[in-house]
């Protein structure tokens, strides 16, 4: 008698699914994907088209902040020539507190007597403080050779440049939702530095507090006044700093033939040649999104 054999059908496989967090299917790899994975691929996605005049009018914030550093330096050379005394240099310093409150009164949106009161106490303690500690700057690099201090000088201020915050304001501005990052305050700590070294090879005291003074004024807030300006109006932004550029420019041909022309071609590049070349290396971007990026939250987490 044949003995029949009764063979079981294999079960049917279960269809695969796309899961995050289920596991591996049974029948499948863990690394398996089917013909439509590749169904959500989105190539660039998020590559942003950035037109010439508007990266040329946002290159503009550098190209202002480069000339207030220029026009710093050219104080400071001026002081250590003996071209400007103290006198000249505690007027400029008044003048300069007083047009710097003037701005942040007529611009700043959140700004109230109170707030301006504190600013002026703030301001006052500092004065003060830097008063008392004159006679400390300019004996504190006695024993260090000038050339040092120079380099030094010079090292510290292109790391201010490179670290400083363009879009923002070194200090926390009136209605500002953020502080300042980590990398601004390193910025201005490099200002103060070589602020101090500076002072230090001056005569006297009122000299080494006038040129402090200045200097502090300007790295602490000068970006804070550029930055209510901007909020303000844009086209007043593009006005100030555009007469900043010449301004900056004149005073440097006064000085020196060859540093006009470096100080020219920098702004050139920052403010012309720089977006150019932004504009002509989007066209090389390539961004792939699809299934297997990690998810991101679509809320902000706020304190």
């Amino acid at each position: 008698m044949d003995s029949s054999i009764n063979e079981n059908p294999s079960p049917t496989r279960s269809r695969w699914r796309k899961v995050a967090y289920g596991g591996m299917q049974p029948g499948f790899d863990d690394n398996h994907t089917d013909e439509t994975f590749l169904e959500a691929m989105v190539m660039n996605t998020n590559v942003v088209k950035r037109s010439m005049l508007k990266v040329m009018q946002d290159s503009v914030s550098i190209s202002q902040y480069l000339c207030i550093v220029a026009l710093v330096i050219l104080v400071w050379t001026c002081t250590l020539r003996s071209t400007l005394n103290e006198n000249t240099l505690l007027l400029l310093d008044v003048s300069l507190l007083g047009l710097g409150f003037l701005v942040l009164i007529l611009t700043a949106e959140m700004m109230s007597l109170n707030l301006l009161f504190q600013y002026f106490i703030n301001i006052s303690f500092f004065t003060t403080g830097l008063y008392v500690l004159a006679p400390i700057y300019q004996t504190l690099t006695r024993s260090i050779s000038s050339d040092s201090i120079w380099a030094v000088t010079v090292s510290l201020l292109i790391l201010h440049l490179f670290l400083h915050d363009y879009s923002g304001s070194t200090i926390r501005a009136p209605g500002a939702l953020k502080n300042p990052n980590l990398t601004s305050c390193i910025s201005l700590n490099a200002s103060v530095v070589a602020s101090v070294f500076i002072a230090s090879r001056l005569p006297s005291r009122i000299q080494v507090f006038a040129i402090m003074l200045f200097s502090l004024q300007v790295f602490l807030f000068a970006p804070l006044v550029t930055y209510c300006i901007k909020k303000y109006s844009f086209q007043l932004h593009l006005w100030f700093s555009f007469g900043l550029m010449v301004l900056t420019l004149a005073f440097v041909y006064m000085l020196h033939r060859l540093l006009f022309v470096l100080l020219l071609g920098l702004l050139v590049f920052v403010t012309v040649v720089c977006p150019y070349w932004l504009i002509r290396i989007q066209e090389f971007k390539f961004e792939i999104n699809g299934p297997w990026d990690e998810a991101k939250l679509c809320f902000d987490i706020t304190e």
